[in-house]
């Protein structure tokens, strides 16, 4: 017995991979992934690709247009080789077991259709099991039966992919998916009725995911409409089956009718302005398919009234009936407004500076004023500050200023305009201005009004787990506060990307409605220019003694350690290294610390505490290589083509507690150490030098650097500030 899973694909890169890695399970060899690239605009079509290399159970087929989900799932069925077709969507996934399971099913019963359940995972990291996951139990079901056995069969949800479906069984039925909304229940139920043998699985094997965004059919759209003719081709195929579907049709005129309410009914669905023309499709429908002595159901409230509404036509009535779910509503956000206006109080002394933000929000948005901050205010840095330098070049009518602590003040370049946090001229710039550019989120009460602009950057290629994804890493998580969090993200109109990887995080761990910007990092263009005559200016400011090899250690922040503790002993790695080596010491900004090498009673002529320096771009410019762990720095520093050394004596905790987005251990930027004495071999013997570590050298800086040509900030300002239009992603590669 074979299984062929047809799993169509369009913008889902960052939850294809989990998908695949659920469905290509090892102990199931008689299986066939058919993924079905629908011309998907982001890197889809590249990842299936790679998986497809690694695993000859997947194939792949590219459509040059896009095609829609229907005839996607009609390419891979023609494609299909196996006994059963299993129907998947690309951003779900599958149980741990559940292929197998599903197999073995399958083996036993010969159905058909077989019938599984399923279970619904939101973006807040609650899962929750099918409410009809009765039933599969109630009554209790034989091995094999029809839907004249178990009329409950129409109650399941109406969704492909709850179900495995003998392919020469569909062959035979002429059954194939239409193009538009809802293009599988026109298949779904006709399978069941036409089905001689049905067989369930009482088990979760699939994971349903909600998206934040993202789901065509929960998006307003004239193409919810779509659903009339799904419904007249059930009706034209139960037709078709004859006399025996009689019994049946009361049932499924109600799911019909019931489908239908949820569509209109739902806020995101149908626009307002339309929603009178579909209830008016409502009633023709209702009228064309009513049984015979038809009785309206009455398990819901309201629901045989708003049946007659419909019969008869009448939207006034349907309105009034739907009206209390929309007080019920209004109530409850108005409960909510009133808790937190006491709250307000109860923060009397912030009321002053909250009423002044409030007051000046009533006036004009300057077009001409940008804010800038970085690091939570900490000061002039990262992709913000390269921004910045590239708007007053190529955009001099911009005024930016930027935000920060007042601690920061003595650290801003001259020339730079900028207002403390908090004080009087900080609300009426952020009240006023048009851009808001930041490497971090705003913080909470920055109120965002319309016509504003923000562009979130970040700080780094994920190779933890971020956002959304950190709630399976409690450690990391460090009780975030989620919803908060992505209220805040919420706010951006513009999210940068460094890389593919990057996408794929983001896409996951931050699900909100901006447009993301492939164009590599800002911060980076100064590291593709790099110079010789600018490492050399670098390198005498710093102290770095002439001759002698530069190793800048940044090492990562790790949520499971209270403090900074370095991983190894600097003064014996030094002392074993020799005096022509020096380390630049970079710790994390997270540790407030003082002079370690003099604390420490490490040599200052082999360690310079450079964590306090304002940019780490100097210091990567600076150094000969780089040590570090598991910090974002590697991604940027592989853009110097110098050699990379990663210390990952506690990869294991690491990876367990933050969780991570790839196997750093598996594609190493250069060398990989996992005891002192190899770290210090891998510079003692030059190593990080050698053949080997080139090699994995430019991999690494192949797939994590592609669009860092030195031009990402122009990039930026083009389209944020000049409203130019994008070019497509530039393969920089090496240089």
């Amino acid at each position: 017995m074979s299984l062929s899973i047809i799993v169509p694909v369009h913008k889902v890169q960052g939850y294809l991979r989990q998908c695949l890695d659920s469905l290509l399970v090892p102990d199931v060899p008689n299986l066939e992934i058919i993924g079905i690239d629908d011309a998907s605009p982001d890197a889809c079509g590249e990842i299936l690709d790679e998986y497809a290399e690694r695993d000859s159970r997947l194939k792949v087929r590219h459509l040059t247009d896009n095609v829609g989900l229907g005839e996607a799932r009609n390419v891979g069925l023609d494609m299909a080789t196996g006994d059963y077709v299993w129907f998947f969507d690309s951003d779900d996934y599958a149980t741990e077991g559940a292929v197998k399971a599903i197999c073995d099913r399958l083996a036993e019963t010969r159905p058909d259709v077989l019938m599984f359940d399923y279970a619904r995972s939101y973006w807040n990291g609650r899962v929750k099991r099918s409410i009809i996951n009765h039933l599969f139990r109630e009554p209790p079901a034989p091995e094999v039966f029809t839907l004249a056995d178990r009329p409950s069969l129409l109650e399941m949800f109406t969704s492909i992919w709850n179900r495995a479906i003998r392919r020469e069984f569909m062959i035979e039925h002429g059954l194939r998916f239409n193009s538009g909304y809802y293009e599988d229940v026109s298949i779904t139920y006709p399978v069941l009725m036409a089905a001689e043998r049905v067989s369930f699985l009482d088990r979760v094997c699939y994971i349903y995911r909600q998206r934040r965004s993202g789901a065509i059919t929960k998006t307003a759209s004239a193409k919810h409409f779509d659903a009339f003719d799904q419904y007249d081709r059930i009706f034209a195929f139960m037709d078709h089956l004859g006399p025996k579907m009689d019994r049946f049709r009361p049932l499924m005129f109600n799911r019909t009718i019931w489908h239908l309410l949820v569509i209109i009914e739902r806020a995101d669905r149908v626009y307002p302005s339309e929603k009178q023309r579909f209830f008016a499709e409502m009633t023709k429908t209702y009228n064309r398919y009513k049984p015979p002595g038809h009785v309206p159901p009455d398990d819901e409230p309201n629901l045989a009234d708003k049946h007659r509404a419909i019969e008869r036509g009448d939207f006034r009535a349907w309105e009034r009936l739907n009206a209390p779910t929309l007080t019920k509503k209004a109530k409850k956000s108005g409960r909510k407004v009133r808790k937190l206006q006491k709250r307000s109080v109860v923060r009397s002394k912030e009321l002053a500076k909250e009423r002044y933000y409030a007051m000046r929000r009533h006036m004009p948005i300057d077009e001409n004023l940008a804010v800038f901050a970085a690091y939570w205010y900490r000061g002039y840095s990262c992709n913000p500050a390269a921004i910045y330098e590239k708007v007053r070049e190529l955009a001099p009518h911009i005024r930016g200023v930027w935000i920060v602590k007042p601690g920061a003040r003595k650290t801003m370049p001259d020339g730079v305009e900028y207002v403390v946090a908090g004080s009087a001229e900080y609300y009426r710039t952020i009240a006023a201005a048009k851009y808001f550019v930041n490497n971090v989120n705003f913080p909470d009460n920055v109120v965002k009004r319309p016509g504003q602009v923000h562009l979130e950057t970040q700080h780094g290629t994920p190779l933890k787990k971020m956002g959304l994804d950190q709630m399976e890493y409690p450690v990391g998580a460090a009780d975030m506060d989620f919803k908060a969090l992505i209220e805040r993200s919420d706010r951006w109109d513009f999210l940068l990307s460094a890389n593919p990887l990057m996408s794929e995080a983001w896409e996951r761990g931050f699900p909100c409605k901006y447009e993301l910007l492939e164009i590599g990092y800002p911060r980076n263009d100064r590291l593709v220019r790099a110079t010789p005559q600018e490492q050399a200016r670098l390198r005498d400011e710093l102290g770095v003694p002439e001759g002698r090899t530069a190793i800048l250690y940044a090492p990562t922040h790790r949520d499971y350690q209270r403090r900074y503790s370095p991983m190894f002993d600097i003064g014996r790695v030094m002392e074993q290294l020799g005096d022509d080596h020096v380390l630049l010491l970079r710790a994390h900004y997270y540790y407030k610390l003082k002079n370690m090498a003099a604390d420490l009673g490490w040599s200052e002529d082999q360690v310079i505490d450079v964590s306090k320096h304002p940019s780490v771009e100097d210091l990567m410019i600076a150094s000969d290589a780089l040590l570090t762990d598991y910090s974002s720095v590697m991604f940027d520093y592989a853009n110097l083509g110098k050699p990379i050394v990663i210390y990952a004596n506690d990869w294991e905790t690491y990876r367990l507690t933050r969780g991570v987005n790839f196997d750093l251990t598996e594609f190493p930027p250069g060398v990989i150490a996992y005891t002192e004495s190899e770290l210090v071999d891998a510079f003692a013997s030059r190593a990080a030098w050698g053949d080997a570590a080139a090699k994995h050298l430019e991999a690494f800086r192949a797939r994590f650097c592609p669009w860092d040509d030195g031009h990402a900030a122009e990039r930026a300002v083009r389209r944020v500030f000049l409203g130019e239009p994008l070019p497509p992603a530039v393969a920089a590669g090496p240089a």
